[in-house]
């Protein structure tokens, strides 16, 4: 039977994820580094942290973080060098689904986090396709994402989920501070993941991504 890979813990996903030289040729093909390897350099180059301490926070062999690192720092020097589009996607990752202060990790998106949450302030996603609520949980590309105070949607945004499966939907919604969803189908083990994070599921659901989000405000 084959050894299962083991997924590389990260504490949050980067929020700048696409890099383009603005004299770029056209006929450079795109450099495209993973979240783990991402992850890695942010460690290693940018917290300073030694190969022993790097993998202790992505909770893999120290051997496993020397081979990331080498990757990626090629993945960096061909973009500098040769003017190549930079995308950060994919990977074999899991984020950080502690809860606040009590992961240890110095996650970047705990540094970012108010002191303190207004108490009528919810972030809802819904799996999202063209307007409409998509109808599978673990396939979704889509989320969009409503900010709402009280009864009132205060922003939207749709975001992509960079190819995240099911196992790592639950952590990406966390990372993006949510705490309700709203889908169409989704299995038992999504289910208790969410369940797990903190999060409201309202599943089952068709039609208008808009109208869902609006109903569940209009109780």
């Amino acid at each position: 039977m084959a050894r299962p890979f083991k997924r590389r813990h990260i504490c949050t996903l980067p929020e700048c994820r696409s890099f383009r030289p603005c004299n770029a040729r056209e006929d450079n093909s795109q450099i495209t580094m993973t979240v783990d390897e991402y992850e890695c350099v942010r460690l290693m180059d940018y917290e300073r942290m030694t190969q022993a301490e790097c993998a202790q926070k992505m909770k893999v062999a120290r051997t496993t973080v020397q081979s990331i690192y080498e990757t990626a720092r090629y993945k960096l020097a061909a973009f500098l060098v040769e003017g190549s589009p930079l995308l950060i996607s994919g990977g074999h990752y899991e984020i950080c689904e502690a809860e606040t202060g009590s992961c240890g990790c110095s996650c970047p998106r705990e540094k970012r986090k108010p002191a303190f949450r207004r108490e009528n302030i919810m972030k809802i996603a819904v799996t999202y396709d063209n307007g409409e609520i998509f109808q599978h949980f673990g396939h979704t590309e889509q989320f969009k994402l409503y900010e709402v105070d009280g009864t009132e949607i205060k922003s939207e945004e749709v975001i992509g989920t960079d190819g995240s499966g099911h196992g790592a939907l639950a952590g990406f919604l966390t990372a993006h501070d949510v705490d309700t969803l709203i889908c169409g189908g989704i299995g038992g083990g999504a289910q208790n993941a969410l369940a797990n994070a903190g999060i409201r599921l309202y599943g089952g659901c068709q039609g208008n991504a808009d109208d869902a989000v609006r109903a569940l405000l209009s109780g």
